[in-house]
């Protein structure tokens, strides 16, 4: 078969190999047989480049980004691989913030699907070898490389990092990584290595012994950030973005929004200190224009994204239980005549719980994403008529989005979420 061109080999990879974005749990494979065998043909590629590895049930990916630009306003040549993707596939693998080109992509999946089809591997599985051997072969200096699913035995796992990230543990994923938070943070743990420090941001009396005492087992030397807190204060900026005043590097001003940004923030802090230990030189300044143009350096969006004023209108991709904690919070700060909720979510999250937390007040349309995994909105529609949230159903994200601001007033605030998915048909169909 001859790929012609992106779409068509996208297409390819999405029918050829599983995707967990798509279908969920069948295409998930445990183990790293796979991944090896990938390796070994490549040649090894993440060897021959530095890594930083990140992991957690929430909050990896504004680090993993953020941590990226940083490095970048350093002068450094980073590779960053983060999942799931908004709107592009190729946003998974990026150099300095531009995506792996089309070129590349076809490339691959043309030189190589004699040898990787007889694996039948995962999407992710194959991705990640994509991703390693773009980064060598652009000779990159250095790639923050986002976990997929747990820990221990996700495929970017055979990397030595010169520092592992562990942001928070909290539910999810419970039906491949145990139903109680040890459970969780024994298989976020299998990211530690032997002798190579990491830094954990968020722990509980459950999840915090099981960190200390693999970091020991594995002579690693932890970091706690919550016990060490860099961020002495923050306050939400007016004009979007958050403020901090810090311990180390002075006042910085965060671009992404949320109020959940704060404990990231302190994580990503305490790993720069380490970093600069380890001899990745960044300045006070790197870490100040860093912070301040995330998504500019690195493309990142979702993240408590302003997309127009009057009406304000936000999205993100918060879709579990720990990011609901935050969000319920920071919609419940939003001043506005009337507030407007675009809302659907998908099949292995609790959906009660979350609902359990929006804000009564809000006028509600329930939806769901082109996905396989997607509640369907007739089921989040009786889930809400039985919290007395007000709501209508549509079929799609844009339909229910457009209505909510077809009927908004210019001092009404509209969200966009409760799924990645959701936030990804919104920024796809929308605009």
């Amino acid at each position: 078969m001859c790929i012609r061109d992106s779409e068509e080999t996208i297409e390819y990879l999405y029918n050829s190999v599983p995707m967990f974005q798509k279908v969920g749990a069948v295409a998930y494979k445990e183990g790293l047989y796979n991944t090896l065998k990938l390796d070994e043909h490549f040649g090894h590629p993440h060897q021959r480049f530095k890594t930083i590895h990140i992991a957690g049930t929430n909050g990896k990916g504004s680090c993993s980004h953020t941590i990226a630009s940083i490095l970048q306003s350093a002068g450094y040549k980073v590779g960053l691989y983060t999942s799931p993707h908004l709107k592009d596939f190729r946003e998974r693998i990026r150099v300095n913030g531009v995506c792996a080109s089309k070129e590349y992509v076809i490339k691959f999946v043309e030189e190589e699907k004699d040898f990787f089809e007889p694996l039948h591997p995962s999407f992710f599985e194959l991705t990640t070898a994509m991703a390693f051997k773009y980064f060598a072969e652009q000779n990159v200096d250095i790639a923050v490389i986002e976990v997929g699913l747990g820990g221990r035995l996700d495929c970017t796992n055979i990397i030595t990092p010169v520092l592992s990230i562990i942001t928070n543990i909290s539910f999810d994923h419970t039906q491949f990584l145990g139903n109680t938070l040890a459970a969780i943070a024994g298989e976020k743990a299998g990211i530690i290595k032997e002798g190579i420090p990491v830094v954990v941001g968020e722990t509980t009396d459950e999840t915090r012994p099981v960190f200390c005492d693999t970091a020991k087992s594995r002579h690693s030397r932890i970091y706690l950030a919550e016990d060490d807190k860099e961020v002495v204060s923050s306050k939400i900026l007016p004009e979007g973005g958050i403020e901090y005043e810090t311990r180390s590097f002075g006042v910085l001003k965060g671009e992404l929004g949320g109020l959940y940004q704060e404990k990231n923030t302190n994580t990503i802090l305490c790993a720069i200190k380490i970093l600069k230990e380890k001899g990745i030189n960044i300045s006070d300044a790197n870490v100040k224009h860093g912070m301040a143009s995330v998504a500019e350096l690195t493309g990142l969006q979702g993240r408590w994204q302003k997309i127009q004023n009057n009406p304000t209108v936000i999205c993100d991709t918060g879709h579990n239980v720990g990011g609901w904690l935050y969000l319920s919070q920071q919609l419940k700060m939003q001043k506005c005549e009337q507030m407007r909720i675009v809302f659907g979510m998908v099949d292995d999250k609790d959906i009660e719980t979350v609902m359990g937390m929006l804000p009564k007040n809000a006028i509600y349309y329930f939806t769901q994403a082109k996905t396989k995994r997607a509640i369907l909105v007739d089921k989040i529609k009786e889930i809400g008529t039985g919290m007395n949230l007000n709501g209508t159903c549509y079929n799609c994200v844009a339909e229910a989005y457009r209505q909510a601001l077809k009927e908004a007033d210019k001092n009404d605030f509209i969200f966009v979420g409760g799924s990645s998915y959701i936030v990804a048909d919104f920024l796809n169909d929308c605009f």
